[in-house]
């Protein structure tokens, strides 16, 4: 969905997709299983969490994350988990959500440029969880999104992301 979301308000919910609420993108938080850390792409300077539009034939939102992840980070991801959805309100636009996941990174490749992304190579920046939100700019959505997948990184993975390594680029 492209609109102009300058005026945009956010909403965090830990519940599933309403089913008259369209997905529009996929993104998630990847946590190395050594570090602790979390990947924060950046874009010259521009930060994101890996992710994406859903493409026709993927069987659900961990295969999106995946894919995205892949494709724009060149890393291998294990385990997923759902952790909720990011509801978008824009003025004049119908609502839509932005999914998020959570994924434990197995493996790092070599940096590409991403084969849809016109042609930009994302830099891996690997951050404590709890600095997250600050690293995006994304406000109290983010870190509602970030706590969650600190729970379910802790949980169900046993990760530690209480007590990461150093910020840093994995390049």
């Amino acid at each position: 969905m492209a609109v102009d979301d300058t005026d945009a308000l956010y909403l965090w919910h830990e519940a599933p997709v309403p089913g008259e609420l369209p997905v529009a993108r996929v993104h998630g938080y990847l946590i190395c299983p050594e570090t602790g850390r979390v990947l924060i792409q950046d874009v010259d300077g521009v930060m994101g969490l890996p992710g994406g539009r859903p493409e026709p034939g993927e069987a659900g939102f961990a295969e999106t994350f995946i894919r995205e992840a892949r494709e724009e980070n060149q890393v291998q991801v294990g385990q997923v988990a759902y952790l909720g959805y990011q509801e978008v309100i824009v003025p004049g636009h119908p609502p839509f959500a932005q999914v998020r996941m959570v994924g434990v990174i197995e493996a790092f490749g070599k940096r590409m440029p991403d084969p849809d992304g016109a042609g930009h190579t994302c830099r891996r920046l690997m951050v404590p969880l709890a600095d997250a939100a600050d690293v995006l700019g994304w406000g109290e959505p983010a870190a509602a999104q970030a706590k969650a997948a600190a729970r379910v990184a802790q949980a169900q993975w046993r990760l530690p992301v209480g007590s990461p390594a150093a910020a840093g680029y994995v390049d």
